[in-house]
């Protein structure tokens, strides 16, 4: 069973629980598209599982004297923080000039779970060897940043292989993965009229699996049973789904420059709307961030400047779809993103937790000459102003939210060029850090690191365990020697 979630995922011991259109364009245009991207792996202290943006604890714990309440995480310091590498993933083999998806990345109690080149292969979480591999027709599109309490998830893949005459074949498949027994449990499809319906989202509540699209939404029961499927008459469609702890649809009405987006949230049995937001006319896009507490994302006017896809936060009660506050958060300033042009749940560098919003800084010049460094602080989700909670990533270090784990936050710390990367636990109350693993800081290890930013690839960590792994795959220049990996993972004893 996953040890741990992301943003919102219970901390430790016993859980873990992890966290497109198809790019055939060149790495520029790749990067601006991606949008970020640590996922996967997180856990509640109720021991229930999770995503990253979502809540963290915030409930039955002590008063943080800002106003909040923590509950403390499950992970903890070992006594030697020093971390080794356990194994690392050579990056797989891709024909011709393409570019091909593999995001996606797992973490459970025994195993580490990656997808490769139309593949999903699972590792011994602590020595590498593969316990077992899932073939595909197809590269993944996107995958559940969630999985149910019996460690199943959801992908989305192509139908067949990419080629040149042929560069994409949809993202029309939809796959429930049991990521115990490496095993594809069932593949599903939609239409509208004769067409497959090509998707843009997938996400994991409860027993449900939710996927949207411009074709609309529809849904499945983990057992394969179809809980709803989009309507052809319908004027507006489900663009996609938050999941977790709750299921919140970004749903689109009127035509593109009169839009109005609402976010919904549902029964993911029924698929019955609960409470309602109308956003204002004119916003395009929207990323649910959390989904409980409920907090999306949105570049109001297109005014963050910066392709982070946030200028502003938007925090809604669940219950009755009312606006409680909106936050503030200029592209200069903060450095979270979110994509949420088609992906609708793809927000990195933040986590939510504790009725707060956690968002790193931009990097600005350090003590240390020619040194950059950077902060993270807290948004109160009631009035949307900074607690005045803030913790520094030191000199030469980058810091950035990965997870809640419980009432702590779980960040990353990139380092400088002659240090290993870390990482550390952030009390939720005092903001006191207290360091978890350091990586090595040999020569070949801060190379892949580095290699490795949490702005373009996915971080997952828990009980001592830090992998790192890329979300896309492409042919090898011949004018690079340097051998390039999919995914490492450090430890400590």
């Amino acid at each position: 069973m996953p040890l741990q979630p992301q943003p919102g995922q219970p901390g430790g011991g016993s859980k873990f629980n992890a966290q497109l259109a198809i790019i055939v364009a060149a790495v520029v245009a790749i990067a601006l598209i991606v949008g970020g991207g640590v996922w996967y792996s997180s856990s509640k202290d109720d021991g229930k599982k999770d995503d990253t943006a979502s809540s963290g604890g915030g409930t039955g714990g002590t008063d943080d004297g800002n106003g909040g309440t923590t509950s403390g995480g499950k992970e903890k310091a070992p006594a030697d923080t020093g971390a080794k590498v356990l194994f690392q993933v050579p990056m797989p083999e891709v024909k011709n000039d393409s570019t091909v998806v593999v995001s996606g990345s797992w973490l459970t109690d025994k195993t580490y779970a990656k997808s490769g080149v139309a593949e999903i292969v699972g590792y011994d979480r602590d020595k590498g060897g593969e316990q077992w591999t899932i073939p595909l027709d197809g590269p993944v599109c996107q995958a559940s940043r969630h999985v149910t309490d019996d460690d199943k998830t959801a992908i989305l893949y192509q139908p067949a292989m990419p080629t040149k005459a042929d560069p994409s074949h949809g993202c029309s498949q939809i796959a429930l993965i049991d990521l115990d027994a490496g095993k594809k449990l069932w593949t599903k499809t939609l239409k509208t009229g004769d067409q497959l319906i090509s998707f843009d989202n997938v996400t994991i509540s409860g027993d449900t699996v939710a996927v949207g699209s411009s074709s609309g939404g529809g849904a499945f029961d983990v057992s394969g049973k179809l809980l709803w499927s989009p309507k052809p008459t319908d004027s507006c469609y489900d663009a996609g789904y938050g999941g977790g702890e709750k299921l919140v649809a970004v749903r689109k009405c009127g035509t593109y420059g009169q839009r109005q987006l609402h976010i919904q949230t549902i029964d993911p049995k029924s698929g019955k709307v609960i409470s309602e937001y109308k956003m204002s006319q004119g916003i395009e896009y929207a990323s649910v961030a959390s989904t409980d507490p409920l907090v999306v994302a949105a570049d109001v006017g297109d005014s963050a400047g910066d392709g982070s896809g946030i200028s502003d936060f938007f925090s809604i009660d669940n219950k009755t779809g009312k606006l409680r506050t909106r936050i503030s958060a200029p592209g200069e300033q903060f450095a979270a993103r979110c994509e949420g042009v088609t992906r609708i749940e793809y927000c990195t560098m933040l986590a939510v937790g504790n009725d707060r919003l956690y968002l790193p800084t931009e990097e600005h010049d350090g003590s240390g000459e020619y040194s950059q460094t950077n902060e993270i602080v807290a948004f109160d989700l009631s009035t949307g102003k900074q607690t005045g909670q803030r913790a520094d990533a030191g000199d030469g270090y980058t810091i950035s939210p990965l997870r809640m784990d419980g009432g702590n936050l779980i960040a990353y710390k990139r380092p400088p060029y002659d240090k290993g990367g870390q990482i550390v636990s952030i009390d939720g109350g005092s903001f006191k850090q207290t360091k978890l693993l350091e990586n090595p800081a040999t020569d070949t290890v801060r190379d892949v690191e580095a290699g490795m930013s949490p702005e373009y690839s996915e971080l997952l960590y828990g009980d001592g365990h830090l992998f790192m792994s890329k979300v896309y795959a492409s042919k090898r220049s011949s004018s690079t020697s340097e051998k390039e990996y999919l995914a490492i993972g450090f430890g400590t004893s």
